[in-house]
Formats: structure tokens, sequence, C-alpha cells
């Protein structure tokens, strides 16, 4: 399990390597995802908070990364952080995540990314639920759910 030291030691000396590497030219990226999602993915944006399709959605499944479809956080540690965003306790496996310290708006912060091909996911903050303490507060726009039933249809 992941903790707020981990997420620290991660973005000062360097990330876990990634399973697999998945690099598109901008115009690639363009061509797959809608104007929000490029924006909030590949231009390090953020959607309003309580705008988000996945804010409120509870189904079982996967949330995976909207631009390479790796898996990032499961259903089983989201929870309702009153944030605005989805919010989860740990990611699916400790290298599923980049983690890069973020110094932008005036404070020091900890952006998330997909470990995979670099999407902006959202940020970490070490106030979640125990037992890790962390909360990743992760846009909507950069996720899509795979449910049980999208795996048989």
């Amino acid at each position: 399990m992941l903790t707020w030291k981990d997420v620290i030691n991660f973005s000062v000396k360097g990330n876990p390597k990634p399973d697999r590497r998945v690099e598109k030219t901008e115009a690639e990226w363009k061509a797959i995802l809608t104007p929000e999602q490029f924006r909030i993915t590949r231009k390090s944006g953020t959607e309003a908070p309580n705008s988000g399709a996945l804010c409120s959605r509870y189904d079982e499944g996967k949330y995976n990364c909207v631009c390479c479809a790796t898996p990032l956080f499961d259903s089983t540690i989201k929870f309702n952080s009153g944030s605005g965003w989805p919010s989860f306790s740990q990611p699916i496996k400790e290298n599923a995540i980049k983690y890069i310290r973020d110094i932008s708006f005036g404070m020091v912060r900890v952006e998330v990314q997909c470990n995979t091909c670099d999407a902006h996911q959202g940020h970490v903050f070490p106030d979640g639920p125990e037992p890790s303490g962390l909360r990743y507060c992760i846009n909507s726009e950069s996720m899509v759910i795979q449910t049980e039933t999208d795996k048989t249809e």
C-alpha cells in the first residue's frame, strides 16, 4: 500500500517503470480525444467541480486512462471525498501512476499522470481515508470506467 511518503519519494527520486509506454503526437491525441479530454489530459487542465460524469458513479469496475486504456484505479477504492471530483485511495498498481511535483498556482502539490502515456489525471493529497491516508483527486474526463458487462459484450 502506497503512503504519502512513497508519493513524495516518487516525485523527488523518480517514478516506478511502467509496464509499457504509449507515445503519440499532439495531432494523434487530438484525433482520438474530445476537445475537453485533450485539454485536461494533454494540457493539464481541470474540469469544474461536480461536473464530471464519474463523480457520483460507483459501478463495479476498473477506471482506465481515457488516452491509452491502462487500468489506473479500481472501484473498490473509490470514495466520496466531497471535493467535487472522483476520489480514490490507491492506484490499481504501484507503477500505474506517475508523480510530478507541481508548484503552479502558488502552492506545492503532487500532480498524477498515467505512467503509460503521461496523461494528466489530477492530483494526490495526504488527506484521504485510512489506512493509506491518500486522496487521488481525478478528473472524470481523464478516465473511462470498464465494468464487468463491458467485458462480456
